[in-house]
C-alpha cells in the first residue's frame, strides 16, 4: 500500500537515526549509514526512499554563510501590506533576491521574512521597493543564539 506524501510515517529508532545523521552531513553514504545504524545497505536504501516518499524527507542542501559572501548585514523584516496590495506585495517579495525566507504570518504583520544584504544601503533598497505597498518594521539581526534547526529535536525518541 502506497503512502500518501506527508502522512504522518510512524518513525522507528532507526529511522530517526538515520534521519540525524543525514542532517549532519547529507553526503554520507547508504554504506555509512548502515553500518552506523546496524542495518544492511539495502535495507537503508528502502528506508530512505520511505521516508523520502512520505514527505519527512524533502531535499539534501548546504547551508551556506552570507556573511562570507560579503553580505555581512541580515534582518527580518515585518510587512503589513495596504489593504488590497497582498499579492502584489507578496509578488514583490519573491522577486527580492535579497529575501533568503518568507512566512506568511498570523496577527498585525501578513509577512515575516528574512533578508541578507552587503549594507544598511543595500537594505533601505529592498524597503523601498516594498513600502509603496505596505508598511514595514526591520529588525536588524545582532547575533544567532539558535540558528535553524530541525524539528529532528522535539520529537520524542522511541522505546
Amino acid at each position: 500500500m502506497k503512502r500518501l506524501r506527508n502522512e504522518n510515517p510512524d518513525l522507528d529508532a532507526a529511522d530517526l537515526k538515520i534521519l540525524r545523521l543525514l542532517e549532519k552531513d547529507a553526503r554520507t553514504s547508504t554504506a555509512e549509514l548502515a553500518r552506523s545504524v546496524g542495518l544492511s545497505a539495502p535495507s537503508v536504501a528502502e528506508r530512505i526512499r520511505r521516508l523520502q516518499e512520505s514527505g519527512v524527507i524533502e531535499a539534501y542542501t548546504i547551508r551556506i554563510n552570507p556573511a562570507a559572501l560579503g553580505m555581512k548585514l541580515s534582518a527580518w523584516l515585518r510587512i503589513r501590506p495596504v489593504p488590497g496590495q497582498l499579492t502584489v506585495v507578496a509578488e514583490i517579495i519573491r522577486d527580492l533576491p535579497e529575501i533568503a525566507q518568507c512566512d506568511r504570518v498570523t496577527g498585525e504583520d501578513c509577512f515575516i521574512a528574512l533578508a541578507h544584504v552587503g549594507s544598511v544601503a543595500e537594505l533601505e533598497r529592498v524597503i523601498d521597493r516594498i513600502i509603496p505597498h505596505a508598511m514595514t518594521n526591520t529588525a536588524i539581526i545582532q547575533s544567532s543564539p539558535v540558528m535553524a534547526r530541525s524539528p529532528l529535536g522535539a520529537l520524542k525518541r522511541p522505546g
